[in-house]
């Protein structure tokens, strides 16, 4: 069956759509208008992750993607929280490798599931390059990043599978290391793997199980999902495709499109081409947005789509995909029906503001996607149908 996750915004958040700053969280200056800052500890923001986290449970998500960037709280103190105060809902840490040691990720992994009942998901990063990449004092180029993350996750799995592991490679030297009883023996963490370059693509072929990508025009969607199960075949296994991206939907499409205006009317768009100018800095490899998709403040909103999706949901306040899903109900349904029969096996969702939106879309939406009720055929057959 299909996973579908949410995301937990660890950066802050913002109430509406049509606010053109964060408003809710400290990690911009507070002003009128913003969640009421704590008057006795600083946890009322983790209060709030943590009651999207349930809203996310209760509406029937699966998991949550905890996401890390500069700007964020840390993902694995997250998670830990996270866990303690649900009960179904998976956690999706997302960390790149440099961060943390193999054989020390993989005892902080083991203690997590084995605290929360095997609740634990990761979201491989590599690293985008750039300013971001410095930020973490990480300075090696982009294919050697690649080869560091294979490296680690060969190190994470040899002590994972039961020690005395020992490896010697470019980036890690391993003695004789092993988990201890009890936490040997753990479900190993699902990988979802980010990445689109060929660097990128082989190393998620050899270790994950989703190969996770944000939303692209879906005939760079099937030939990317090709090439990966093509590599992974080759060693006998099976990578699944998964996608993250934003969604608004209400009630009519005309509703839904009226939200969209509403906050095309407040974006700053200079602070918009400030933050492009600075990711464009970075060396990651992906799909860009064509011009004529490219938000900007003399463009009519509806003119901004390409097989269905639309490619303005970041300057609303969305992270991530440069391509989301606009519109009814059921038309949000059957835009997920249409990846989910390109053979996508996992979908990351998220909306603004991030606690009503998780209600909504797994109240309103996720019942009438098809997909989710219905398993599909082998991906890999789904994708060689199309």
């Amino acid at each position: 069956m299909v996973q579908f996750h949410w995301r937990l915004p660890t950066h802050g958040d913002r109430a509406d759509v049509a606010l053109p700053r964060d408003s809710r969280g400290d990690w911009t200056a507070l002003e009128p208008g913003h969640q009421t800052p704590g008057l006795v500890d600083a946890s009322p923001y983790h209060d709030h992750l943590l009651e999207i986290a349930r809203s996310a449970e209760l509406a029937g998500f699966d998991g949550a993607l905890i996401p890390s960037f500069p700007n964020t709280d840390d993902p694995w103190v997250i998670a830990s929280s996270i866990a303690r105060h649900t009960k179904a809902l998976r956690f999706m840490i997302a960390f790149q490798p440099p961060w943390i040691n193999p054989v020390y990720a993989a005892k902080a992994a083991a203690t997590l599931q084995r605290l929360s009942g095997g609740r634990l998901l990761f979201n491989i990063i590599t690293g985008g390059g750039g300013p971001g990449q410095l930020w973490w004092g990480d300075r090696i180029a982009h294919d050697d990043r690649y080869q560091r993350t294979t490296e680690f996750l060969d190190v994470f799995e040899g002590v994972w599978n039961g020690g005395p592991f020992t490896h010697e490679g470019k980036f890690y030297k391993v003695t004789d290391a092993g988990l201890p009883v009890p936490l040997a023996g753990q479900v190993r963490p699902e990988l979802y793997f980010a990445g689109s370059s060929d660097a990128a693509l082989a190393a998620q072929a050899r270790h994950a199980d989703f190969n996770l990508t944000h939303m692209e025009p879906l005939e760079n969607l099937k030939r990317k999902f090709g090439r990966v199960q093509d590599l992974a075949s080759k060693d006998g296994r099976d990578v699944k495709p998964a996608i993250r991206l934003n969604v608004l939907a209400r009630k009519t499409e005309e509703e839904a499109w009226a939200e969209v205006r509403r906050g095309w009317a407040n974006v700053d768009w200079e602070a918009r081409e400030r933050a492009l100018a600075n990711f464009r800095r970075g060396d990651a490899v992906g799909s860009p947005v064509p011009e004529h998709l490219r938000p900007s403040a003399d463009k009519d909103p509806k003119d901004l789509q390409i097989d269905g999706f639309f490619s303005g949901l970041q300057v609303l306040g969305a992270n991530g995909s440069p391509l989301g899903i606009v519109g009814s109900y059921e038309t949000a349904a059957e835009r997920i029906d249409t990846l989910i029969n390109l053979g996508v096996g996992g979908l990351i969702l998220a909306g603004v503001p991030h606690l009503e939106e998780a209600l909504r879309v797994g109240e309103e939406v996720l019942p009438l996607v098809r997909g989710r009720r219905e398993p599909l055929a082998n991906p890999a057959n789904a994708i060689a149908a199309e």
